[in-house]
């Protein structure tokens, strides 16, 4: 398991709105080519280095607005999970922690971790230049996923009766 943190001079609802659009993921990581959200709970993804290129699934179980967020990945490739987590340090201030596993072969374990590990730097690093550069996040999804299902949100589920509800 690797765990890094950021502190970003953003208040902690900003930073979780961000974080939250997950389709902004190729506007501030290079690696990320692609993300299309089909429903709450489900991702897919374009990733790459030069002209390699791995497409995945991705499942939330778990969102929490301006708390944390955990996922995992579908399929049996360079399969991974992690949570990303918020924190308030002050009125414009917070901290991101992601922890993020690589399932990897045993051979392959210390390769995977060095991996995951320089992955999580960027991925916060940039993460930061970005929100901090932006400042403000645009409108975001403030629902909330328990054990992979939608909860409701202000006491109602969200108007889209194709996604699954708690």
């Amino acid at each position: 398991m690797v765990r890094r943190s950021v502190e970003v001079a953003v208040p902690v609802r900003t930073a979780y709105d961000q974080w939250s659009q997950l389709e902004t993921f190729p506007r501030f990581l290079q690696v990320v080519h692609e993300v299309e959200v089909s429903r709450p709970t489900l991702t897919r993804w374009v990733v790459g280095y030069g002209p390699l290129r791995h497409e995945f699934l991705a499942e939330v179980l778990e969102q929490q607005p301006d708390e944390h967020l955990r996922w995992r990945s579908l399929g049996r490739r360079l399969r991974h999970r992690g949570d990303v987590h918020f924190r308030a340090l002050g009125p414009a201030r917070c901290e991101v922690t992601v922890a993020m596993q690589m399932d990897a072969p045993p051979l392959l374990g210390p390769a995977a971790r060095l991996l995951a590990g320089r992955f999580v730097t960027t991925l916060l690093e940039s993460f930061r230049a970005f929100i901090e550069g932006v400042g403000a996040a645009g409108l975001s999804w403030r629902g909330g996923i328990r054990d992979g299902r939608v909860e409701d949100v202000g006491g109602k589920a969200p108007d889209f009766p194709e996604w699954p509800h708690g």
